[in-house]
């Protein structure tokens, strides 16, 4: 019998060429999981205040989830974890795709790397063993010819999963990500700047031990009652009538408690596109760089972006591992490109909707020219709007943009501009480091436009329609992520199922009340944090997740690989650890936690004029002084306060007794 998790990682040294296994003991993972857990638990000690991100002394982990491989079902999320030079604080990128597994049936749970190559490498594990190979030739490429390459160079039997870098992460771009599987990509905090920075171009892992669980079966039974919620697919609307499903959510004054099998519904048909217009008419979707509305970019410019669009130009769908959903596709290529990845709703809407971009070639296009290049889509789009904004109100002019005339819209000139950002050419060089970095070095009236959490650009989901989206961006230790929470998704991950003493949501509200701030809410927020680190630190996928806590079933997963006899209160008290240890990371690293607070723009301050979400304003400072009382953090500073280490188990030395 095993224990669903390998109790191994192995540390690369790259300034000294040192590979070492570590044990990893029991307790551990008995509080804190696998996957960001164990990667929070190793890096907090690990990394000294004031490193530099980009520097040796920065440590960058590939972890994969408790769960992968275990047989349950959407449980094959990786991740990568550091310092991020972003944010500078507690950094995170999540990813599908087959690297997940790969990482287990190398032996190990995670692979962390220090130090800094004198040239470019690659790190190789195959049953023969670990080491670091001269990458001088791949240096430059793109994360599909690297890709590529990597494969048809390996000689054992088994296909190698890689996880590289591309032209960004060279460059060391501030929004780089790191690619996987042609296009999947761990695109948030910059982590593929860390890895450039390293000289470390990609990981190739080609393991074949077995992964093993506590009880198989009792897996397989789980499995067979998940499987049921996910295979129910009743008729939906077409593409171009979700804009007005959109637009009925915004007319009515109330509305219902979201079920998560309606999305998977709408996921299962066309994956995230489904939300393309529906997002934007009721008003979760920003619109040219969070100053306009479905006003702007309405049901007839908004058509080109229509789900259909995407899912005409579907060769196949994508599962990742372990997915019986399947919401990714491979779509028919642009150029010289036969093929590409299907782009998602967080990427069209970025180079769409807060761009006024209405050429859905033109995502296409640029989706997989970001894919190669190991950017992030989500960040590259909200640089662009910046730039957008600041050349429509005379801070930047023609000289500036080598010429280019970024009005909104102008889809040759977002295209050429985000070519420059790649090549970090012109003024795309400053903007490849993100809006924070562009708006000092730019000065004057840039920081007006600059919209971020903590230096990070934020995703197309807008807390003036569901105010959790706003808080989250703002208080999770790895600020402006979609990932995490919203009022939405407490509803959809119906916690109170499980959990004892956890609010029920309302059926059916009025619209107004999800303004008021009040002790339901806070619960609620802090409920998802606690329940996400859990998913994330069991591999687990957030669309899973969304089916509810009833319906897959997490708790009863890990207790099936593990032999641990838990109940959800217990899991749900692992992702307090989690969480609370995250913050701690960044207080060590100088950051003041107030200061990752959404731009105000992103706080309806000041109001909007018109659209879904006009009038509405949030009280960020309360609802954050709020949600950090409710984890027995300081409510004013957001720093954990001593009882709670207490509580929680977590010491000075966590290295001792497996803390």
């Amino acid at each position: 019998m095993g224990k669903g998790y390998t109790g191994k990682i192995l540390t690369v040294d790259l300034t000294h060429r040192d590979i070492r296994e570590e044990i990893i003991p029991d307790d551990v993972y008995e509080r804190y999981l696998s996957g960001v857990g164990l990667g929070a638990w190793w890096l907090y000690n690990r990394i000294e205040p004031g490193a530099n991100p980009l520097g040796p002394d920065n440590v960058l982990g590939f972890v994969s989830g408790l769960l992968t491989g275990t047989g349950a079902l959407f449980t094959g999320r990786w991740m990568v974890v550091g310092k991020s030079p972003l944010t500078g604080g507690w950094g995170e990128a999540n990813c599908g795709g087959y690297f997940s597994p790969a990482i287990k049936r190398c032996g190990y749970d995670g692979i962390f790397f220090s130090g800094v190559s004198d040239k470019p490498v690659y790190l190789s594990v195959n049953p023969d063993g670990a080491g670091l190979h001269d990458a001088s030739h791949l240096w430059g490429k793109d994360t599909v010819e690297t890709e590529k390459i990597l494969i048809r160079s390996a000689t054992g039997k088994k296909k190698p999963r890689v996880a590289c870098i591309g032209p960004a992460g060279e460059r060391r771009s501030l929004i780089a990500g790191i690619a996987h599987d042609r296009g999947r990509m761990a695109a948030r905090a910059g982590l593929g700047a860390v890895m450039g920075a390293k000289k470390l171009k990609a990981v190739v892992l080609a393991g074949s031990e077995r992964i093993n669980p506590h009880n198989r079966t009792a897996i397989r039974t789980l499995n067979g009652k998940c499987k049921k919620f996910v295979q129910f697919q009743p008729p939906f609307v077409t593409g171009p009538l979700t804009a007005y499903v959109g637009a009925l959510m915004r007319w009515l004054p109330t509305q219902m408690a979201m079920d998560g099998m309606l999305y998977k519904i709408m996921l299962r048909k066309w994956g995230t596109v489904s939300m393309n217009q529906m997002s934007v008419e009721m008003g979760d979707a920003p619109v040219k760089n969070w100053i306009g509305s479905n006003k702007d970019f309405g049901p007839r410019k908004s058509r080109p972006v229509n789900p259909d669009v995407f899912t005409d130009r579907e060769l196949t769908k994508y599962h990742c591992f372990a997915c019986p959903l399947g919401c990714g596709g491979i779509c028919k290529g642009t150029g010289k490109h036969e093929k590409t990845h299907k782009p998602e709703y967080e990427t069209v809407l970025s180079l769409g909707g807060l761009c006024l971009n209405e050429d859905p070639d033109s995502i296409f296009y640029m989706n997989e020219l970001l894919n190669r290049a190991g950017m992030d889509t989500i960040s590259a789009g909200g640089a662009i709007a910046f730039a957008i904004e600041c050349y429509e109100n005379g801070v930047i002019n023609q000289d500036d943009t080598d010429g280019l005339v970024l009005t909104w819209g102008n889809t040759d000139a977002i295209v050429a501009l985000l070519r420059m950002m790649i090549r970090r050419e012109g003024i795309g060089d400053l903007l490849a480091d993100g809006v924070r970095v562009a708006a000092e070095k730019i000065g004057g009236e840039a920081g007006k436009y600059a919209i971020h959490a903590g230096g990070q650009m934020l995703p197309m989901h807008d807390g003036r329609n569901d105010p959790g989206f706003a808080l989250h961006y703002s208080v999770e230790p790895a600020p402006g992520k979609h990932t995490t929470g919203s009022q939405m998704y407490y509803e959809m991950f119906r916690l109170w199922k499980k959990v004892k003493d956890l609010p029920t949501p309302f059926p059916i509200y009025l619209k107004w009340a999800k303004y008021r701030t009040d002790i339901r809410k806070v619960r609620m927020a802090a409920a998802c944090s606690k329940y996400m680190a859990v998913v994330n630190g069991a591999g687990g996928c957030l669309f899973g997740a969304f089916l509810g806590a009833d319906r897959l079933p997490i708790f009863e997963y890990l207790n099936s690989a593990t032999g641990w006899d838990n109940r959800p209160e217990a899991y749900m008290e692992i992702g307090e650890r989690i969480q609370t240890l995250r913050q701690l990371f960044n207080i060590k690293q100088g950051i003041e936690p107030k200061n990752n607070m959404a731009s105000p723009r992103v706080l309806g301050r000041p109001t909007l004029s018109a659209g879904a979400n006009k009038g509405r304003t949030l009280d960020m400072e309360k609802m954050m002084a709020d949600y950090w009382s409710q984890f027995g953090w300081d409510a004013t500073s957001g720093e954990p306060l001593p009882k709670t280490l207490d509580r929680l188990g977590i010491g000075i030395n966590l290295e001792s007794k497996g803390e």
